[in-house]
């Protein structure tokens, strides 16, 4: 007892100093006999301690006070030495065998597709970028870890994982288990509330908010925790208040939904501890990352069984736990799985056998769960079964095949009918969802074929095919349906989840049948069971009651069955392997052998016929609409049934059993079978008389079909076993099909192809062989075109053709042969020869019934009373005739002509009866080519005519040349006769082009007559407004002033038409009239004044009127004189005594507003009010009413879309906004031109000049219609940032401005200053002259200082050399400046360096001032401007400004009047601090957590954003917005362009209701975009592609660009853009 006081004190102690003597606690655990009593004892008193706030925690203090009372001392007592050294060491050991990387949900993964054994096997992106995936697998080497450490870690680590596994699996709500409840139980307990998949966000905050009684931020706070880590406490108390809550917010979510929250009350302890076990697997995966030994101690750990238990072992335990387990706990353990038993291969086939054991379970429990899959341990699955070695393992040793189809048929046998087949009518989506993850799993298991048999894996493997084949039983003739007939059906079945089911097995069988073709002997095998469960499938067919058919003389006894009037089933997934396995059998050459597994009286071939020939008569009923009155549910499974999704175990299978039926039966009776089962025996055996054309319709129809059916079973041979091709020559011939009916670009040819188990279709490994590719332009994709050799391998019926197809296909190689002057025959290429197994396939042909077809067809079509026959069924009849003769000729060519017993044309030539009137089929070809309505099947008429003739000639042994030059001097008369017709068609088509192309030209020139005159008639109007468009703005609290990088402004475009007034007026009332009666989404903001240009249909919003610019004339001799009495420091002088004189005016008067001025350094008692006058005066320009009316509107509509505020005349920031659109049009105009390298003049299109021209003209006028007081005080505040003298309260830093808008607003403005309440005046041309002059060259000096100050020296400048002018001005220039700043701008950089760097940073506002004074006055650009030298730019832009070429210049000039200004702008603490500031700007990406399940890119500022999450909503005005739509309210004022990161989208957003995608300026190598990254081809930046982008950008198209997408993809639903 004394002992154990001694130590409970010590604990006590040690708790109580823990923080300070870590290496105490781990010195005293190492005392004690029993580890795990002791770290309980400590966690017992610890955990409750450090979690005890679990509402609203401190997670920096928990974190803290845990790594210092638990990790540590854990660290301490398992190295024996400070962990942190330790760990160091190890860190640099080079211990990592794998990265060991846990991706999480939506990461992005890298697959290469050339090494890569199965699609499962990827790469994080930095073992990606590291590697060349020569050798994938790291190195492995042992950590250095002695053997102190080893046995310490046995110690620790058992312990800390059953704690862990306790806690996670404590199913107790009030108590903790017996060795943790050391301390005084307190009652304070939590509400939980749990994560479900049922409930919506918004129902949990509303169950939340009328449960708690709380606000709305405080229930989405919880409920975006609670979708996070899939648990939180939402109220803390007493047991009874948290019951209470419990069941209120259970009764309120089940008002919204049928399920109930899930809800539960724990003690405060129990949370604490579940909370810290989380915690504590954190820590071990840590530990564990740094060695093998620790992995490995650990995996023994969890795999140990407790001795006299029977409980699991650890690990299975909480397997079996994991679907009672909230999101964070899964999550946490799975990572534990992953650092432990995936990082060590031994250890992962362990824990690959316990999963395996406890599949069943596990599954079972998935499948009732509702959590993602994603969050599930059966997820695990893909790591194991898709690991060649190991999935042979557990084939071998647990029957794995068996487990997982055993599965299957446990989780299905809801639906089952009666009969043991599946229906699932009625059934649920989500659980259907979750079994295909078990059909999943299967494909895993058999994804890499096994190279090496053991008999075991044989035996194992049979015994799992055999289970699969259990599965097929019971979807065997699945979901019959009976022809409906009278009414129509009243509602579709469900017919998705079988066709669902149907394509997840698609290559699940697909491998099976590769599994066997293996090995022969198992082949053998597996065809035999398989051919067993066939025939139990089909007893009621054998038991049936029979009927005779007779035609020809042929009888066939079969039963009576009819699929227009019996049950019909789609789904025959057991007869479809079969076929599989029987092609299999035929390639290895093993059909001989059939007999020993399955003798021939039980083989049955009619019955293995039957049922493949019933869907194929099913699909042609339905295309002959006798099922119409079924609903669309069957044209939908006839859709799949036929579609490259399903095909190749459907339809292709179907027609592979029928050429084994044909190849195993008598023709005449194969033939028989698939007439009766056509319903068509009594249409050829007896004239059928009838005038129901709809009857009429439906017999053509069925005899197409089957004559179609015909022709694939006898000339669809590229399947290897079936044919003697390969796999490339199989794909190469569907790539040529799809090419002949147009080129197409690499993603649709990839489509169209089927794909095997790893998503490859082999396209890339032959196209090149058939293809030839041509590149993209700047828009659209590049395509490829078929080579002109490989047309010659066309087949116009390609099995694979859909109707649509088929008939483009024939259409486009019949032009393509008339354009080359070719005839228009398209006859069959000769196919590949049969495989010995099939090779009878080909008797069909020369059989009585065959002919006795072709021949009634014939005849049918010569009898004019006939209307049983179609153009179509006579082209395929001629197919068929095509087929029987090549194939002779092929036979006739190989062998000689006594061994060949094919004798198609004998037959064929023979007479059909002994009567007087009899032809053969040649006499009737030859009549059928003089019918007038068979005009377009002559020239295949004369091809089989042709062919007859040679097959004969090669019967009579004659020399092949000599006959093919007969042949040729037959026909000759023929074709100089047809060449006649065609050259007077190609005639009179080409007179009819050159007329019309006559009439076209006479109304072209007309219309651009009647343009060129209306034109001239608008410029010489004086009062038509023109129009504004394409707006990006953003509310700001001063327009005034613009921040220097012009991310956001008010940008004007025209299209350059022109409308009078009133007609714009009645125009915009129509459109809103019309608008007002849609029922659709509208595509453009009428709220907005938006409309569509009436002639071009641009998007506008408002008109901008056209002002005829005022002419300027100068007296050159004035100018002079009042340069000598006007320099820049008298002007500023009688400038700043103008303004002195109006404060004192308005400070005596009734409007204080105007800031108190300050009149000091500069004044001078001879400056009076009235000075400014003396320097020339004229009156002001009148304007009339109407332009007047016209100003305001476009100034407010300016005012409104730019601030995004309700209109209001009156408002002051009136004249700010025009100021500032006027310099952010010409600033985007400029920089649009420099971009592109073209002159600032020349390269102007009309509608930027009319544009640029009317907004000037505009802005002048506006100044008149606003109050001068107004406009004054707006200029002193933008004088006041070169004049310091002005003191203005909000006078922005220099370096925080753009000051070309200060130029153009203060230029505009300052007419302003003329203004006197007794008379209105405005300044004289001269005086204009000079004030426009120095307020130029104050704001060009104050720019100078502004790129001089923000210097960037990292950039690589061409040097220029160091003792010029410019570089020395620019050196000492530089000193001077770095004086004033107190040091912080360094004066060590070269003279040139910064003479280069002025240069390039002012010549944009040089650009801009030359386009501005160009529009503002009229005067004529120098040429230099208007071509493109971008040598000359500078100096004509310098001479153009009246600015010397060296700028510094312009200081020395002025030296003494600038300097003081220059010492004041250097000297201002504002602009001190954004130079300390400047480096450190940097803008951080927000994100609720780590798994950004959306990330977005802006591509306006570079910000990464979390799209379409609750978590990052934001509030604006009331209104919840996604996090992309508030960062454009602030990044773009609500206009912006993002990229979909792991979707490769670009989205292009306007406010927060519009918005469209676009194409991403990603391309892969065939020059296609890969939205959604489904096709998975390496993209690549198209700098083409960007480039469009980027002028969608630069030209202000956003908005347009959104308005013409709506217009194009008009949905009465769309998406919600509001939350993107």
């Amino acid at each position: 007892m004394a002992d154990e006081e001694a130590g409970g004190s010590e604990r006590m102690e040690v708790s109580t100093e823990l923080p300070q003597t870590p290496q105490r606690l781990a010195s005293w655990w190492d005392q004690q006999v029993d580890f795990y009593t002791a770290f309980l004892h400590h966690l017992a008193q610890l955990v409750p301690e450090i979690y005890f706030a679990e509402m609203d925690p401190d997670l920096e203090k928990q974190e803290e006070s845990v790594l210092m009372s638990i990790f540590t001392p854990l660290e301490w007592y398992l190295f024996g030495e400070d962990p942190d050294i330790c760990l160091e060491k190890l860190k640099h050991s080079g211990a990592f065998q794998l990265c060991g990387k846990v991706f999480k949900s939506g990461e992005t993964t890298y697959s290469c597709r050339d090494c890569a054994i199965d699609p499962t096997c990827v790469l994080c992106m930095d073992c990606f970028q590291n590697s060349v995936h020569k050798n994938h697998r790291y190195k492995n080497s042992r950590c250095p870890l002695n053997e102190e450490v080893i046995a310490q870690a046995r110690k620790i680590f058992p312990s800390v994982i059953k704690y862990i596994v306790e806690m996670t699996i404590w199913e107790e709500e009030k108590e903790l288990p017996h060795e943790l409840q050391i301390r005084e139980k307190n009652e304070r307990y939590y509400c939980v509330l749990f994560n479900d998949e049922h409930h919506s966000y918004d129902h949990v905050i509303y169950s939340l908010q009328r449960a708690l009684d709380c606000e709305l931020a405080e229930a989405q706070l919880h409920t975006t925790a609670i979708d996070k880590e899939g648990r939180r406490a939402v109220k803390a108390g007493a047991y009874s208040a948290c019951q209470e809550a419990k069941e209120d917010i259970k009764s309120h979510s089940e008002n919204v939904s049928q399920h109930p929250l899930h809800v539960e009350v724990l003690h405060s302890e129990v949370m604490a501890h579940q909370k810290f076990a989380l915690r504590l697997g954190s820590w071990m995966n840590k530990i564990m990352s740094y060695s093998s030994d620790f992995r490995q101690i650990f995996c023994q750990a969890c795999l140990r069984e407790e001795p006299d238990s029977e409980n699991p072992c650890l690990i299975s335990r909480l397997m079996l736990w994991d679907a009672k387990l909230y999101k964070g706990a899964r999550k946490i353990l799975h990572e534990l799985i992953f650092s432990s038993f995936f990082m060590e291969m031994e250890y992962k086939k362990l824990f690959a056998m316990e999963f395996v054991k406890y599949y069943k379970q596990l599954q079972k429990e998935y499948i009732s769960d509702d959590h993602d899959r994603s969050i599930s341990v059966t997820a695990l699955s893909v790591q194991m079964f898709t690991v060649p070695t190991l999935a042979r393992h557990l084939i071998e040793e647990q029957n794995v095949i068996s487990v997982i189809t055993e599965t299957l048929l446990e989780v299905l046998p809801e639906y089952l009918d009666r009969n043991n087949k599946f229906n699932f009518q009625g059934y649920s989506q989500d659980k259907l969802g979750r079994v295909y993850a078990v059909i999943c799993d299967l494909k895993y298991i058999l994804i890499s074929k096994p190279t090496i048999w053991t008999e075991r894996l044989r035996m194992q493997f049979l015994e799992g095919f055999r289970s699969f084949l259990k599965i097929l039983t019971c979807m065997q003739g699945m979901e019959e349906i009976r022809r409906q007939v009278g009414q129509h059906i009243e509602v579709d079945p469900d017919w998705e989840a079988a066709i669902a089911i149907q394509m997840q097995l698609k290559n699940i069988l697909l491998m099976f049948q590769e599994w066997c073709a293996c090995d022969e002997e198992l082949l053998l095998v597996a065809y035999k069971e398989c051919h067993k469960a066939v025939m139990r499938c089909s007893t009621s067919f054998i038991c049936g009651s029979k009927t005779v058919v007779q035609l020809c003389g042929h009888t066939l006894e079969t039963k009576s069955y009819r699929v227009s009037e019996d049950l019909v089933s789609i789904h025959l997934p057991l007869s479809r392997t079969l076929a599989g396995l029987h092609v299999r059998l035929s390639r290895l050459g093993a059909v001989s052998r059939l007999h020993e597994f399955v003798p021939l009286e039980d083989f049955q071939i009619e019955v293995l016929v039957e049922y493949p020939l019933r869907c194929l008569v099913l699909v042609a009923q339905v295309v002959a609409e006798m099922w119409r009155r079924n609903g669309l549910s069957l044209i939908s499974q006839v859709f799949y049934y036929q579609d490259v999704k399903c095909r190749e175990e459907m339809y292709d299978k179907d027609i592979i059993m029928l050429q084994i039926g044909a190849s195993l039966m008598d023709p005449n009776k194969f033939l028989l079978l698939v007439l009766q089962r056509y319903e068509l025996a009594d249409a050829f055996s007896k004239t059928i008389s009838t005038k129901d054309q709809d009857l009429i319709k439906q017999y053509n129809t069925l005899i197409e079909e089957m004559l179609q059916v015909l022709i694939y079973i006898l000339g669809e041979r590229y399947v290897p076993g079936v044919g003697n091709v390969t796999k490339e020559e199989v794909t190469m011939r569907e790539i040529i099909h799809l090419l002949c009916i147009e080129p197409m670009p690499h993603s649709a040819i990839a489509k169209n192809l089927p794909e095997n188990e790893n998503h490859e279709t082999g396209l890339e490994n032959v196209i090149n062989k058939v293809a030839t590719f041509k590149k993209p332009g700047v828009s659209g994709h590049g395509v490829y075109e078929l080579k002109d050799e490989s047309l010659k391998d066309f087949n116009m019926y390609f099995y694979h053709y859909s109707k649509t197809q088929h008939s483009k296909a024939e259409h486009m190689q019949k032009k393509r042969r008339k354009q080359e002057n070719k005839d228009e025959a398209l006859p069959p290429p000769p196919p590949p020869e049969f495989c010995p197994a099939f090779s009878k396939v080909v008797n069909l042909l020369n059989c009585d019934i065959m002919m006795y077809i072709l021949r009634t067809i014939f005849e049918r079509a010569l009898d004019t009373d006939s209307n049983l026959w179609t153009e179509g069924m006579l082209q395929m009849a001629f197919h068929i005739l095509a087929l029987g003769l090549l194939e002779e000729k092929q036979q006739l060519e190989k062998a000689p002509e006594e061994e060949v017993t094919f004798d198609f044309y004998h037959k064929a030539s023979r007479l059909g009866s002994a009567a007087m009137n009899a032809q053969n089929i040649q006499m009737l070809l030859e009549k059928l080519k003089g019918i007038p309505q068979l005009e377009g099947q002559k020239d295949m008429i004369t091809w089989i005519l042709q062919m007859f003739d040679t097959v004969k000639r090669l019967r009579e042994k004659s020399c092949l040349i000599v006959a093919t030059t007969s042949r040729l001097d037959s026909i000759k008369n023929d074709e100089i006769t047809h060449d006649k017709e065609k050259a007077e068609r190609k005639r009179k088509a080409e007179a009819a082009r050159l007329h019309r192309q006559k009439i076209m030209a006479q109304m072209s020139a007309l219309q651009k007559n009647f343009i060129e005159t209306h034109k001239l008639m608008y410029d010489n109007t004086s009062e038509m407004p023109g129009k504004e468009d394409s707006i990006m703005e953003e509310e700001t609290l001063d327009p005034l002033f613009m921040d220097p990088d012009l991310a956001y402004g008010t940008y004007t475009g025209s299209c350059g038409h022109v409308m009078h007034a009133v007609c714009w007026q009645k125009y915009f009332e129509a459109v809103q009239l019309s608008s007002q009666q849609r029922i659709h989404v509208d595509l453009f903001d009428l709220e907005s004044g938006e409309y569509l240009c009436p002639l071009c249909k641009s998007l506008c919003n408002t008109v901008i009127p056209i002002i005829p610019l005022q002419p300027q004339k100068i007296n050159s001799e004035n100018a002079e004189a009042l340069a000598q009495l006007l320099p820049l420091a008298r002007w500023i002088q009688t400038v700043l005594t103008r303004i002195s004189g109006y404060n004192i005016r308005h400070a005596k008067g009734e409007n204080p507003t105007i800031p108190v001025l300050f009149n000091q350094g500069m004044g001078d008692s001879t400056f009076e009010f009235h000075s400014i006058l003396n320097f020339g005066v004229q009156s002001s320009i009148k304007y009339s009413n109407s332009i007047k009316e016209m100003v305001i509107l476009f100034a407010t509509t300016i005012y409104r879309i730019g601030l995004k505020v309700p209109p209001d005349e009156t408002d002051p920031r009136i004249p700010m906004m025009t100021w500032s659109t006027c310099a952010f049009t010409i600033q985007a105009i400029e920089n649009l031109l420099g971009d592109e390298g073209k002159p600032l003049f020349g390269a102007l299109q009309n509608r930027q000049h009319n544009g640029l021209k009317a907004l000037m003209q505009f802005a002048i006028a506006q100044r008149v219609t606003c109050p001068q007081i107004l406009i004054q005080k707006h200029l002193v505040r933008l004088l006041s940032v070169l004049l310091p003298n002005l003191k203005s309260e909000d006078t922005p830093c220099l370096l925080s401005i753009d000051l070309f808008h200060v130029l153009v607003g203060a230029v505009l403005a300052f007419p302003s200053l003329y203004w006197d309440d007794a008379v209105d005046l405005q300044p004289s041309s001269v005086s204009s002259s000079y004030n426009h002059l120095y307020l130029f060259h104050l704001i060009t000096m104050a720019h100078m200082l502004q790129i001089l100050l923000t210097i960037d020296t990292g950039l690589p400048l061409a040097q220029v050399q160091e003792d010029s002018e410019e570089a020395r001005s620019a050196s000492s220039f530089f000193a001077e400046i770095s004086q004033y700043t107190s040091g912080f701008i360094g004066c060590s950089i070269p003279g040139w360096y910064l003479w280069v760097s002025l240069k390039n940073g002012i010549t944009p506002f040089l650009r801009c001032a030359a386009l501005f004074f160009h529009y503002l006055l009229g005067v004529t650009p120098p040429e230099e401007l208007l071509t493109n030298s971008t040598e000359g730019e500078y100096s004509a832009l310098c001479s153009y400004l009246s600015l010397p070429t060296n700028l510094f210049l312009l200081f020395q000039e002025y030296w003494d009047t600038v300097r003081p200004l220059l010492q004041r702008w250097c000297t201002d603490p504002a602009l001190l601090n954004c130079l300390k500031q400047k480096s450190t700007v940097v803008r951080c990406p927000r994100s609720a957590d780590d798994e950004r399940k959306h990330p977005v890119l802006c591509l306006f500022c570079g910000a990464i954003l979390c799209s379409q999450n609750v978590c990052c909503q934001e509030i604006v005005n009331g209104e919840e917005v996604g996090a992309c739509i508030f960062h454009a309210l602030h990044c773009g004022a609500g206009v912006c362009i993002f990229l979909k990161i792991r979707e490769c989208r670009v989205v292009l957003v306007e406010g927060k209701a519009r918005g469209c995608a676009y194409p991403a300026p990603y391309l892969d190598e065939y020059g296609e975009t890969d939205p959604g990254l489904k096709r998975g081809n390496p993209l690549h930046l198209s700098r083409e592609r960007y480039r469009k982008l980027h002028l969608v950008w630069q030209q202000h198209c956003i908005i347009e660009e959104i308005a013409r997408s709506q217009e194009t993809n008009q949905m009465l639903f769309g998406f919600n853009w509001q939350l993107l």
